[in-house]
């Protein structure tokens, strides 16, 4: 069973590693992959602990490891037992990661399809090569409204890509699910706080992108999610639960609750 100093130290080696949100992500995936599902629930629990009490080191990596649950779930052979174990660990924080189901609103497939042919008579490699280059601002602007996802994930890689505009992407609706996943799955954005808070706060972001965001956010943001009566309620009682959590932890030797362990060990 890992200790919360176990979980400091894998903080602090993640925090240390060079290479990157991919190194970090892949490194937190082989980190998950190398336990047993009850000792990877209590180690994500213990960091989500340790990123509310605002530990540096654990609010850096605890992104990677959210990332990893979602983008590496193949190579980690257990992930989909998670979940369950987690409900038999009494670990709501964790088990509140794997929400499912549909988005509190959906885009038609069709409808975004033919608003895109609508709009932009080029073919689609035409489409993605201006995205990546364009330097006209207007242009990439329009290119971003594209809901093919292989267009925006080039519109996400231009230099000339603003914060201002991804936000405005993250936040646009109605909007199809792959186009936002996109934006959460870009290294170079994903980490912007405010790109996270308009993903999060979209109605059309799928529950399970949203709940791997939600730890990721702060006080205040959690507050006014458990308020936002138009958003998923799966995400809703995450932030309230996390909220209930409280900050527990500091960077000093102040304690955090230890994971509750189900029939398989030590409440």
């Amino acid at each position: 069973m890992p200790t919360l100093e176990d979980a400091r130290n894998v903080a602090r080696f993640m925090h240390a590693l060079s290479g990157g949100p991919d190194v970090r992500r892949k490194a937190a995936a082989r980190e998950l992959a190398r336990r047993d599902p009850f000792d990877t629930n209590e180690l994500v629990g213990y960091l989500i602990s340790l990123s509310r009490g605002g530990w540096g080191p654990a609010t850096c990596v605890l992104s990677d490891f959210m990332a990893a649950l979602e983008q590496e779930a193949e190579h980690i052979p257990h992930v989909d037992t998670l979940r369950r174990l987690a409900h038999v660990q009494s670990l709501d924080t964790v088990a509140d990661l794997f929400a499912q189901g549909p988005a509190k609103l959906e885009m038609d497939a069709d409808a975004a399809a033919r608003a895109d042919a609508t709009a932009f008579s080029q073919s689609l490699g035409h489409l993605k090569t201006k995205a990546r280059l364009t330097k006209d601002p207007d242009a990439l602007a329009r290119m971003a409204t594209v809901s093919d996802p292989s267009v925006l994930r080039n519109v996400l890689i231009n230099p000339r890509l603003t914060e201002e505009l991804v936000v405005r992407i993250a936040a646009r609706r109605p909007a199809r699910p792959e186009p936002l996943i996109e934006i959460w799955k870009s290294p170079r954005w994903s980490v912007r706080h405010s790109v996270r808070r308009a993903l999060v706060f979209n109605p059309y972001l799928p529950p399970e992108i949203g709940a791997k965001i939600v730890p990721l956010l702060n006080t205040t943001d959690l507050r006014e999610l458990v308020a936002a009566a138009g958003l998923h309620v799966a995400l809703r009682e995450q932030a309230s639960r996390l909220l209930a959590q409280g900050p527990a932890v500091g960077q000093g030797s102040a304690a955090v609750p230890m994971p509750r362990r189900g029939p398989h060990g030590p409440d």
